[in-house]
């Protein structure tokens, strides 16, 4: 019901701007992510996790993978109503006692089809596959 609000609500503001909008219903699915050679602090091995998210839409969060360098995350984020050039956004934080720390962040624009990404960090390299597809 809140997808199609934003929907309507994006059509009405495009026809009030006189601009195309291109309002797809798009479904978008990332899984595989794994990385490598991640840095944590100098006293451990990261605690490695993800946050996904695609346009505005946040997807959640991996599990938190204690004392990993190059983890492989189990599961996968999926995401509806998908507007058309979305960009997919993930953030790889290391789990602390204290405040959490990004060790980066990956961002790429969705095509349609299937495409396996890597990405590289200031403190190791990401890597996942997702699909793009649109019901029109």
């Amino acid at each position: 019901m809140a997808s199609l609000s934003l929907s309507l609500g994006l059509l009405v503001l495009c026809t009030l701007a006189l601009v195309h909008c291109d309002l797809y219903d798009g479904h978008v699915r990332v899984w595989g992510l794994s990385a490598s050679n991640l840095k944590g602090d100098f006293l451990s091995q990261p605690d490695p996790y993800v946050k996904v998210w695609c346009g505005p839409a946040f997807g959640g969060m991996s599990s938190i993978l204690k004392n990993q360098a190059n983890p492989t995350w189990p599961g996968e984020f999926n995401f509806v109503d998908i507007i058309h050039n979305s960009v997919l956004k993930l953030e790889v934080w290391d789990n602390n006692v204290g405040p959490d720390h990004r060790l980066g962040t990956c961002s790429t624009t969705i095509r349609r089809g299937t495409h396996t990404e890597t990405c590289h960090l200031k403190k190791g390299t990401v890597y996942y596959t997702y699909s793009c597809d649109y019901s029109h």
